[in-house]
This record gives C-alpha cells, sequence and structure tokens, in this order.
C-alpha cells in the first residue's frame, strides 16, 4: 500500500500527520504542495483548498483530526487515544482546542500576516496586529494550556493526540521530529 501526503511539513496540521504516521510505523510520501494554489485536481480533493490532503488505496481524507482518526481506526496498534472513556474526551477537546484556537493565534493571526500572506499574496505586514495578538490572544490561550498541563508526563500518562495535536504549532519540523523520535517518552523540558 502507497500512503501520500499533500502538504508541506511547515504546516503544523501537516507535522500531526506525520507524526502520527511515524508512529504507526506506515511509510508515506510528500507531496510540498503550496495550499492556496494547486491545480483543479487539488481543488477537488481538497475542496477548501487546505493541508493536509492524505490518499492511501482506500480513500481521499482532509483535515488532520479525520485523517488520524482514520489512521487509529486502520491501525488501532500503538494507539494515539487514551482506552479511558473520559480521558479520550478530554484528550479529542485538546485536539479540538489545538486545531481552532491555537491554530488561530499561531497560524491565521500571527504567521499568515507576517509570513504566508506577504511571501505568497505579496501583501503588506501588519505589526500592529500582531503586537495586540502577542498582548491579547497569546497569554489567553497559553494560560488555558498550562492550566491543563499535569506537572511532569504526559497529559493522559503516555502521548497521545493531545500532545500531537499541540506540539506541532509549538515546534519548528525538526523539533517536532526531535519529539517523535523519542520513541513515546516525553521529551525533557527547557
Amino acid at each position: 500500500m502507497k500512503v501520500k501526503i499533500i502538504g508541506g511539513p511547515a504546516s503544523p496540521y501537516v507535522r500531526k500527520v506525520i507524526a502520527a504516521l511515524h508512529i504507526k510505523g506506515i511509510d508515506f510520501s510528500i507531496d510540498p504542495i503550496v495550499p492556496f494554489y494547486g491545480n483543479d485536481e487539488f481543488g477537488r480533493i481538497s475542496p477548501l483548498r487546505r493541508i493536509p490532503v492524505y490518499i492511501d488505496d482506500r480513500v481521499t481524507l482532509c483535515d488532520s483530526s479525520v485523517i488520524v482518526q482514520y489512521l487509529e481506526d486502520r491501525w488501532p496498534q500503538k494507539s494515539l487515544y487514551p482506552q479511558d472513556v473520559a480521558a479520550r474526551a478530554q484528550a479529542r477537546w485538546l485536539e479540538e482546542y489545538g486545531d481552532t484556537r491555537v491554530g488561530d493565534v499561531f497560524i491565521w493571526k500571527l504567521f499568515f500576516d507576517a509570513v504566508i500572506s506577504p511571501g505568497i499574496f505579496g501583501t503588506e505586514r501588519h505589526p500592529e496586529q500582531r503586537a495586540a495578538v502577542l498582548a491579547n490572544d497569546l497569554p489567553e490561550v497559553m494560560d488555558y494550556l498550562e492550566s491543563q498541563m499535569p506537572k511532569d508526563d504526559f497529559l493522559f500518562g503516555a502521548f497521545s493526540i493531545a500532545e500531537l495535536s499541540l506540539a506541532p504549532h509549538f515546534s519548528s519540523p525538526g523539533r517536532a521530529s526531535n519529539w517523535i523520535g523519542t520513541g513515546g517518552r516525553r521529551p525533557a523540558r527547557g
């Protein structure tokens, strides 16, 4: 079986899927397309023109959460979800929070204005808007996440979808690869 990921590893959502594939031991290839462009074929397989897109012998899927849940259902070994139903629900909530609120602040309010919009679309940067996000939105996000963190170990005792969804927003692709390479052990802080 051949697995293909469409999307560049600069995206935390692509890194989330790549990490899940590594953890589950699934070989894959990457087509590092720029998400806002692409031909008609890309528009057909990704109607929102976003990445990642996952393609295997059975499905073509968009959205990192849908993709990771599919990987979990098809290859349940090395589970990414806690076994306890309440913990699993909480892990899914933190995945959603990472995908939406953290993504909104880090990607759409900061990275998009500083890098994507000027680099891809040639627009001007808005440093005053980014400063307001850093002063208001970012502390709110960080305070909430800090309130969820255990003193030590992983959120649910073992590496889960929660860490997999939050960590890529805070890591460069190199750091995310180092974390994945810990074999499921939490990396040292610092």
